[in-house]
């Protein structure tokens, strides 16, 4: 083919990203124009819109760049986050995935690119309800309820959740909800937010104390609690039966490795966050939360359910057994404002599980439990006062007006400890501690004239902390999917089996529309997996999370400079929370007006 000079401008135009990513080429872009009649794109806009809305006004935003650019702009802007140790806890816990799973699942389009399982349609999946199908099945394993559901947003919004289908199915006339106030701090905000338009009352107290005086129609408690304590929650079980109130559990999933499992304790509903089974923190929730409760009340749960059938020739069909909130469910109907499950995160987790299996994942937790035993018992061995007992990973330590200081000595050697007041800090192990971790935790808490303790002693003589009728003792995860696939290479052909039974981007075009990931350029999801992106606690200082800051505001601004608002909110973590968010805030703006 003969060369020829070409300008510099069109070169650039022919590798700009928004040709890559829409794929219409000049001459499908005329054929267009000639069956319409006009003369440019532009041209769309005078036609299409009355004058009268159209804003003449130039954007604010700049110049569109380059795809590598873009890639260039992003390595600056993670540069700028801080990849510092997080053991602040509070329901978020670094983790590792599996390699294989990362490379052949979060990173794959014919995983990140198919649709949210909405309907029974084709290009609904059987390979995604499978894998769906086994993450309800490590839900109802580890829980010991009847019946789990496909994931919800995280584990916050679940607690309302629980909240809305307690006062469904309560027989009390009370309005109020009792909260352990030792629950998770975002999740007793959120529960607030929550109840306040729908005329219920958040009474918060010891669960075991206070509980006994009030009339509710349901009970929320944290188990194990914000603090790391682990309690018997039998009798309050018993006592909110008689009040005719759900009891409903917020729960760690690795710690029902090794504790009891909420139903033992008669619990109604069980809500928790499945991120620590392989998911990274990212800064931020969305995380596959899990919503698990008694059979009897399956048809008021919310979120999707995934089920199993048979075909007429005998071979197993998996389908959308129950959903709550849909086009085709009448609203009134609809149990749930919730419509969004975390399709890819649960999958991650329940592949998490696969791996793993029950010995690998009981290994994780009881190595996560015994660094946190040996941790205790070296500082107690320095002269601390131990807070927490009993306690899977997460200790209390009671530090008198040094919390802060010892906090800032951490965080000088890129450590971040939880600092609950001036007399006391947190500290949670999780799955990529380490003994060198503990070593220099020792140090961070030791006087100057200290010698750090031995820590191959101390690991001889440290005793169990949890107590013998809080263990579990019954088996979990006996189901051959969860006993077959722990090698890379078995585990890396069972992902491939079940996504060459769905239909994605990667090999067809989609009947749907809606908003999920199918739709984002790989450019931008490179990030999900860098380390200075996806490794960060949502609770670090803001001034460890620069480039998170920066990103979040430049976004805030675009979305200002595109509508014409002034300001943006970026926490609800779907559309169905940004509804919600949205009607919140119209009638706080009434009410500032006095036009309650």
């Amino acid at each position: 083919m003969p060369t020829k000079n070409i300008p510099l401008s069109e070169l650039e135009m022919r590798g700009n990203f928004v040709q890559r990513h829409i794929g219409s080429n000049k001459q499908q872009i005329q054929e267009m124009l000639d069956e319409l009649g006009l003369d440019s794109l532009e041209d769309i806009i005078a036609a299409a819109f009355p004058d009268n809305i159209v804003d003449h006004e130039p954007l604010e935003l700049v110049d569109a760049i380059s795809e590598r650019a873009a890639i260039i702009y992003l390595r600056k802007i993670r540069a700028r986050n801080k990849t510092f140790t997080s053991l602040i806890g509070m329901g978020y816990y670094d983790t590792v995935m599996p390699a294989v799973i990362k490379r052949n699942v979060l990173e794959n389009p014919s995983w990140y690119t198919a649709y949210t399982p909405y309907q029974a349609e084709v290009s609904q999946g059987q390979g995604r309800l499978e894998a769906l199908l086994n993450f309800q099945q490590v839900i109802i394993d580890l829980t010991a309820m009847d019946i789990a559901n496909a994931s919800l947003l995280d584990e916050a919004t679940a607690a309302a959740e629980a909240m809305n289908m307690s006062q469904r199915i309560s027989k009390s006339s009370s309005n109020n909800y009792f909260v352990d106030k030792l629950c998770h701090p975002q999740t007793i905000a959120v529960l607030e937010t929550h109840a306040t338009p729908l005329g219920l009352n958040i009474v918060l107290g010891d669960p075991l104390k206070d509980f006994a005086q009030q009339q509710c129609f349901g009970v929320l408690v944290q188990y194990p609690n914000t603090l790391g304590e682990i309690n018997d929650f039998s009798l309050l079980a018993s006592l909110a039966q008689e009040k005719s109130a759900l009891i409903t559990i917020a729960t760690d999933l690795l710690s029902l490795l090794l504790l009891k499992a909420p139903a033992d304790f008669g619990a109604d509903i069980v809500i928790g966050n499945a991120q620590r089974f392989g998911v990274p923190m990212g800064y931020a929730p969305p995380h596959a939360a899990f919503f698990a409760c008694k059979d009897s009340y399956k048809r008021s749960m919310p979120g999707r359910l995934i089920g199993v059938s048979r075909d007429i020739h005998g071979n197993t069909a998996y389908r959308m057994s129950l959903q709550t909130r849909e086009q085709h469910i009448r609203r009134a109907k609809a149990t749930s404002n919730i419509c969004t499950a975390q399709v890819l995160l649960a999958v991650l987790s329940g592949f998490y599980a696969v791996y793993h299996g029950e010995s690998g994942l009981r290994m994780i937790a009881q190595r996560v439990h015994r660094y946190s035993q040996v941790l205790a018992q070296g500082l107690k061995q320095l002269g601390y006062q131990i807070n927490t007992r009993p306690y899977f990973d997460t200790i209390i330590i009671h530090t008198p007006y040094k919390a802060h200081r010892i906090a800032a000595r951490a965080e000088e050697r890129k450590i971040n400890l939880r600092i609950i007041d001036k007399d006391t800090l947190g500290i949670s192990m999780d799955e990529s501690s380490s003994r060198s971790l503990i070593r220099q935790l020792w140090k961070i808490f030791a006087l100057p004239t200290q010698s750090i303790p031995d820590l191959i002693e101390i690991d001889k003589i440290c005793p169990t902390c949890i107590p013998a009728n809080l263990l579990r003792k019954d088996k979990i995860l006996q189901h051959p999917v969860f006993n077959r696939y722990h090698s890379e290479t078995e585990m890396m052909r069972y992902m491939r089996l079940l996504a060459s039974k769905d239909i994605a981007l990667d090999r067809s075009m989609i009947p749907l529309g809606s908003c999920t990931m199918k739709l984002n350029w790989a450019t931008s999801l490179q990030a999900i997996s860098q380390y200075e992106f996806n490794c960060l606690h949502p609770f670090v200082p803001t001034h460890q999370a620069q480039g998170y800051q920066q990103l979040i505001e430049e976004l805030e601004n675009m979305l200002c400079d595109l509508t014409g608002f002034s300001a943006f909110s970026l926490q609800p973590n779907a559309g169905s929370q940004g509804e919600y968010s949205g009607l919140l805030v119209i009638q706080k703006y009434h009410q500032a007006c006095n036009q309650e």
